[in-house]
């Protein structure tokens, strides 16, 4: 019934650092992430901050996770939710101290969590010390050199100096007023006119950030998460983008912004990983790279970055074919270069999939949930359920997103005036506001516990109180034991762990509308149909042993797998 599409196995010797393969903690890790604005908020200012964080640490523990990834948590304007960083070496007063960052990250590694920062290397923000050096200096310094600016075109320079256009919208460049009150030059900004591009052909802008990472090595962080990992260099001599017949940027499907995924970023990470190899302890670094999947392997190995997100498994949709693809062609890759491959389905970026999975799969997104878009709740919550047990059953590392151990939906009626991402803010589409309003803690408390006074930056919607943590711990059949049970055995069984005797072998005949996979003696299904499947048409005659459900069931359906739902087996040869 079953094939095999990867059976090879990491390293077992060791690699080119001399360390040890299969110890590297970093390739079968299950990470959580924390959005500090809305984790938790221990001074009651209504945003989430570093000692919040420190203080839900033997949450995280308890649930099951390897290690914790912070979004930016560094000096800044919040102009993008701290990706708009005015200090990378400091912490805005908002979220605390450095003194907080230290306690946070000694007590993480007290509990025996690992610690992943954000970096940021692609922009700064426009009020970062030496961006504003740069506007005040004249064209052609060393300072305007440090950032991307340009002349620009036209009889008096008053048009940009290329057609690029932002990814939050509206044109990449913005035209500065000089020191004698002249239009001047133009500088980049890839994303909002509020972060300015560093020029990375300047060898001083490659010397900082290498500070940067020596700084927050020194501190202890365990790794980086880097941001627009994609993004850093610019093709040479910034040629227009090329334009369709209706005078729009053309990107073909799968490809991406001319100005993304240029040769010179791999250099990039040949420079870091010296710096990470020479610290204790198997530092990392896994890359946001939105990139076609055969690029991947240039990123990653031995010598560059050690992982990549794969953003085609949270891509998926719906459905046995999708979803095989999905975890076939990121094993094959990843496997070409030795380095496992991560998984996610949710994030700051992107709809909550307990909302996604609650459309038709052919549901075309926009920029966020519009508040038009009503997904069935009930059986997008079932779905990813299901996806989650799916996930967790692979070979590598997981990425969890704050809150999706509790079911939580986007939140797509989030009023105007209080949107934050630039997005809604230069287009007014929906944004990512909806996945990242704070988490609900207790339901009985002001703001569900998140804040004791009750404030929070987004507002929580009502459906938030029964999902809340103290709603669910303890409870059987609740998201959040499911995802307790799920970590635990894929600990147990040591499911990240890729290996000749379990690898992942896909099924050559399964009942339609069933995905069925074995890790050695697991067997993994999942039924993405509307109707329950008999088990004795996914165990080929054998015996075995139900370990977890996705969803509850009765007694009458024991001996079945209930639709839209997964279910790991043992199975008894």
């Amino acid at each position: 019934m079953t094939s095999p599409i990867s059976t090879s196995a990491p390293s077992a010797t060791t690699s080119s650092t001399g360390k040890a393969v299969t110890a590297q903690w970093w390739r079968d890790a299950v990470v959580y992430q924390v959005y500090p604005r809305s984790f938790a908020d221990a001074d009651g200012d209504g945003m989430g901050d570093l000692p919040g964080v420190t203080a839900h640490l033997p949450y995280l523990r308890d649930l099951g996770v390897d290690a914790i990834w912070l979004s930016p948590f560094y000096t800044s304007p919040q102009h993008d939710g701290g990706y708009d960083v005015a200090d990378y070496t400091d912490v805005d007063p908002r979220f605390g101290s450095l003194a907080d960052a230290d306690e946070m990250m000694a007590r993480a590694h007290e509990l025996g969590l690992k610690v992943i920062v954000d970096i940021v290397p692609n922009h700064s923000s426009s009020e970062h010390v030496l961006f504003q050096e740069a506007l005040a200096a004249a064209p052609g310094s060393p300072e305007r050199d440090l950032y991307m600016f340009a002349e620009g075109r036209g009889v008096s320079g008053e048009l940009p100096p290329n057609n690029w256009t932002s990814i939050f919208h509206g044109p990449a460049w913005t035209r500065i007023t000089e020191a004698d009150g002249t239009p001047g030059q133009w500088y980049l900004h890839i994303f909002d006119t509020s972060q300015p591009d560093w020029n990375w052909k300047n060898p001083r802008v490659h010397e900082l950030m290498q500070d940067v990472l020596r700084f927050w090595l020194d501190r202890g962080a365990d790794g980086f998460r880097v941001d627009v990992a994609h993004g850093m260099v610019k093709p040479e001599g910034l040629p227009d983008a090329t334009v369709n017949a209706e005078g729009l940027i053309d990107i073909p499907e799968g490809e991406v912004p001319v100005y993304f995924d240029n040769d010179g970023v791999l250099d990039i990470y040949r420079e870091w990983r010296p710096i990470l190899d020479s610290y204790e302890g198997d530092r990392m670094m896994v890359l946001e790279a939105w990139i076609p999947e055969h690029r991947l392997p240039l990123y990653i190995g031995d010598e560059k970055a050690h992982q990549s997100f794969n953003f085609g498994f949270l891509q998926a949709r719906w459905g046995v074919e999708t979803m095989r693809a999905a975890i076939e062609k990121p094993l094959a890759l990843a496997d070409a270069v030795g380095s496992p491959t991560t998984w996610v389905l949710s994030n700051h970026d992107v709809i909550r999939h307990a909302s996604r999975y609650g459309f038709a799969p052919d549901h075309r997104f926009g920029e966020g949930l519009a508040r038009d878009e009503v997904p069935d709740a009930e059986l997008g919550l079932r779905r990813a359920r299901a996806a989650t047990l799916l996930m967790l059953s692979l070979p590598g590392s997981a990425y969890l997103y704050q809150g999706e151990e509790l079911g939580l939906p986007e939140v797509s009626d989030i009023p105007d005036e209080l949107r934050e991402d630039p997005a809604h803010l230069r287009a007014g589409v929906p944004g990512r506001d909806g996945c990242r309003v704070p988490l609900p803690w207790v339901q009985d408390a002001p703001a569900y516990g998140f804040s004791s006074t009750g404030e929070s930056w987004l507002p929580q919607p009502a459906e938030f109180g029964p999902l809340a943590v103290d709603q669910q711990l303890g409870v059987d059949g609740s998201v959040l034991e499911m995802y307790r049970s799920a970590l635990h055995l894929r600990r147990k069984l040591q499911l990240g762990v890729q290996s000749e005797a379990a690898g992942v072998v896909f099924a050559q005949t399964a009942p339609d509308g069933v995905l069925v996979l074995d890790r050695g003696d697991l067997r993994v299904v999942v039924n993405t149909t509307s109707a329950p499947v008999p088990l004795a048409e996914v165990t080929d005659d054998q015996g075995y042993e139900v370990l977890l459900r996705s969803v509850p069931t009765g007694p009458d359906g024991a001996e079945q797998v209930a639709a839209d739902s997964a279910l790991w087996m043992r199975l008894t040869r």
